[in-house]
């Protein structure tokens, strides 16, 4: 089918002013928050509730066009824009922006795929609830977009990654068939678990419409802390020790590199009169005031490892600004160059000798930004001054140290086609093999985000290279 038939046949779903052929229309849809994922969209379709989701899926389905479900288009893998190949139809979420009323019985809330998260912990707030997971995205990532991932971010330490705060969903297949599992029923053992399979699936499998969350009490008191220290060691050793806080909430880590190109961008002042090699950020929060257990806990840590300055605040002002220190890296790395990024999980007892390898791993190949969050050993390895020849080589060896170290390639940023071909470093063959299997049975027609997650997979179904 031609493209003008098509547009012509969705805008009488979804409205004409909201399927968009103009390049210039279309650009904002076509690139990825790193700018480093480009593609060219057959055309973008904007739909404005579950039924017409529905109807775009059916209508791209008999016109043999393959679907990219599209977010807030914060992803950072390069699953939720466009190929280059020009074949493809954005599917954008983002006018499915309701959100339901709070449950305070049960502590849930059912929200549209297109919620922003700022605008979502705002609506809970009023009832003296949050949801669990926040990022630093929070003003511009979807919902819809972080079930897709699996999203985890600051606080992944105490209530989980996105999986464990989703009790259910909608969704629409590939064929235009709805699934409903929105009733959030604390206890259901009918069959298979059709909620969890979706979330982390990329769009590869449905399209996310709604989703049931759960909802946590809103702590009123918190308390932040910035700490200088002397290893990534040291650094460890605080978090252990910082575990046995229920009020733990948060524990991130960057280094001196990282923090010296942050203040030279975002021109902040620097935290403290000396630099350390390594800080650690670190947040509790509880219905009482949790400073004196941090406090009592970081003096402990002090007479046992190399810690220097500290900082500590409690009003709201004080706390972003230590924040700011952590959160305004990926801003600071992107404004000096497209960085390629490789969100990694690294096990604990491993993480300080990968650090330390890094440099021999890297070969002179790249000047890179470490940080993330170090309760979780996930590390956010980001790379300047890669030249394009080496690329795909760097990616190869600094992912198949991960997976020698007992690491995984993907921590929360997803598989996307990035590392696609690179996904039998952390599943076995009869792993991707199910994979393979789910994908065929749930989208046969291979028409969902062709060349996300599975290698060799392309629109139709028919295996080609990897993108």
């Amino acid at each position: 089918m031609d493209t003008d038939r098509l547009a012509r046949q969705l805008s009488a779903v979804a409205g004409p002013a909201h399927v968009l052929t103009d390049p210039a229309l279309c650009a904002s849809y076509e690139t990825d928050f790193t700018g480093r994922y480009r593609g060219r969209a057959r055309l973008v379709v904007r739909p404005g509730d579950t039924a017409q989701v529905a109807e775009v899926l059916r209508l791209c389905r008999a016109a043999g066009a393959p679907v990219v479900p599209q977010g807030g288009n914060t992803g950072l893998v390069g699953a939720s824009v466009p190929t280059p190949d020009g074949g493809e139809v954005v599917l954008s979420l983002r006018r499915l922006d309701g959100i339901g009323e709070v449950d305070p019985a049960v502590g849930q809330v059912t929200v549209g795929a297109g919620v922003v998260l700022s605008g979502l912990h705002r609506h809970v707030a009023s009832s003296g609830l949050q949801f669990g997971v926040d990022l630093a995205a929070r003003d511009s990532a979807t919902l819809g977009g972080m079930i897709a991932t699996n999203a985890g971010g600051e606080r992944v330490v105490r209530y989980g990654t996105t999986r464990a705060n989703v009790t259910g969903l909608e969704a629409v297949l590939a064929d235009g068939s709805v699934l409903d599992r929105l009733a959030g029923l604390p206890k259901d053992n009918t069959g298979y678990d059709l909620t969890g399979l979706l979330i982390g699936s990329e769009g590869t499998l449905a399209v996310v419409t709604r989703a049931r969350l759960r909802l946590v009490p809103l702590p009123p008191e918190r308390v932040t802390a910035l700490v200088g220290l002397g290893s990534l060691e040291a650094a460890l050793d605080v978090v252990a020790r910082l575990r046995v806080l229920d009020s733990l909430e948060l524990a991130e880590f960057f280094m001196a590199e990282g923090l010296a190109l942050v203040l030279r961008t975002s021109g902040l002042p620097a935290p403290f009169r000396t630099s350390y090699p390594v800080y650690l950020l670190v947040e509790c929060a509880a219905r009482r005031d949790p400073a004196g257990e941090l406090a009592e806990v970081l003096q402990a840590a002090e007479q046992a490892v190399d810690m220097g300055e500290t900082a500590v605040a409690s009003a709201d002002p004080d706390r972003r600004r230590l924040a700011a220190y952590r959160e305004r890296h990926t801003e600071s790395i992107n404004a000096v160059g497209v960085p390629l990024k490789l969100d990694v999980t690294v096990p604990l007892g491993g993480l300080a000798g990968f650090v330390a390898d890094l440099p021999g791993v890297l070969a002179g190949r790249g000047r890179p930004y470490l940080f993330g969050h170090l309760a979780e050993g996930n590390l956010h390895v980001n790379l300047l001054e890669v030249a394009a020849e080496d690329e795909d080589a760097v990616t190869g060896a600094v992912l198949e140290r991960v997976a020698a170290v007992g690491g995984s390639i993907s921590a929360e940023h997803g598989v996307g086609r990035a590392k696609a071909r690179h996904l039998h470093l952390s599943r076995s063959e009869a792993e991707i093999a199910v994979m393979r299997s789910v994908k065929a049975a749930l989208d046969p027609g291979g028409l969902l985000n062709p060349g996300a997650v599975l290698p060799g997979e392309t629109g139709g179904g028919t295996p080609g290279p990897g993108r």
